[in-house]
């Protein structure tokens, strides 16, 4: 019978996070990966877990799963730790998942710490709905890219960042998506965990004048359906009817039809576009 993958979350700060159900895991299995087991030795040892590790990290991310399935189909239980927080989020872990299931191993997931989870719950902002970005890539095409697709996002928006970059990604962020509310979290679970409820703008001002220091996770106001429609109309209302006719009439749409259309881009009446272009 093959083993079972477990995915153990880890603090990602303070060490009472951890939870009995993971501490008696990690002692049961027969090997643990870690991102980091220099790093990992720590947490184990603080809780006199004997387990032997191995290492799986981004740059052996595939490799090193081929050969921990072996190991799986061996029998062999195995549970996969990140420095911090809950395997396969933003994680090469999310790799060992997927070739898992691939060959019909066993995967199952015990719950912890997961700061983008901490940071929402924290922020004051709407938490129904989100998106999760993890760290923006350093292609300059590709953050581009994805910072434009976030202009018209509704939901709210969650980032990890790093100190050293902070200053430079708010800057992004006012230029692509303008002053918006946004929640600074720093870190978190930790002694001098702090929690920033601000605007994109005053974050910025925050910085020019204080050092950015520790990990932070920024959660974002999603632009809202309101804001949308009111920006959508005011492009039209720049545009002549005719030409905003024409935009439908060439798809094929029949002129009564694009006159439904028109009206409702302007938020007006059929009857207000029909007069307009008598």
């Amino acid at each position: 019978m093959a083993g079972i993958l477990y995915l153990c979350a880890t603090p990602i700060g303070n060490l009472n996070d951890m939870s009995p159900r993971i501490i008696e895991t990690l002692r049961d299995v027969d090997l643990i990966a870690a991102e980091d087991t220099r790093n990992s030795i720590k947490l184990l040892n603080h809780f006199n877990i004997n387990t032997p590790m191995t290492s799986y990290h981004e740059y052996n991310k595939v490799d090193k799963a081929k050969t921990l399935i072996g190991k799986l189909k061996e029998g062999i239980n195995i549970a996969l730790i990140t420095d911090a927080g809950t395997p396969a989020i933003s994680d090469p872990g999310e790799v060992l998942v997927r070739m898992c299931m691939d060959e019909g191993i066993t995967v199952t997931s015990l719950p912890g710490p997961c700061a983008l989870i901490t940071a929402l719950t924290l922020s004051g902002l709407p938490t129904r709905r989100f998106c999760f970005e993890a760290f923006l890539p350093a292609d300059k095409k590709e953050r581009k890219r994805i910072l434009e697709e976030l202009k018209n996002e509704s939901r709210t928006i969650i980032i990890y960042e790093a100190p050293h970059h902070l200053k430079g990604t708010l800057k992004e962020l006012f230029d692509t998506l303008q002053d918006r509310r946004i929640t600074l979290c720093r870190e978190l679970t930790k002694k001098f965990e702090s929690v920033m409820p601000t605007t994109i703008a005053g974050a910025m001002s925050y910085y020019e004048e204080n050092d950015p220091r520790g990990e932070y996770v920024l959660v974002i106001e999603g632009k809202s359906f309101k804001k949308q429609d009111e920006e959508k109309q005011s492009g039209f209302a720049e545009m002549s009817i005719e030409d905003h006719m024409k935009i439908y009439e060439d798809q094929g749409i029949d002129k009564k039809e694009a006159m439904k259309l028109v009206a409702k881009d302007r938020g007006v009446s059929k009857r207000d576009i029909y007069n307009a272009l008598l």
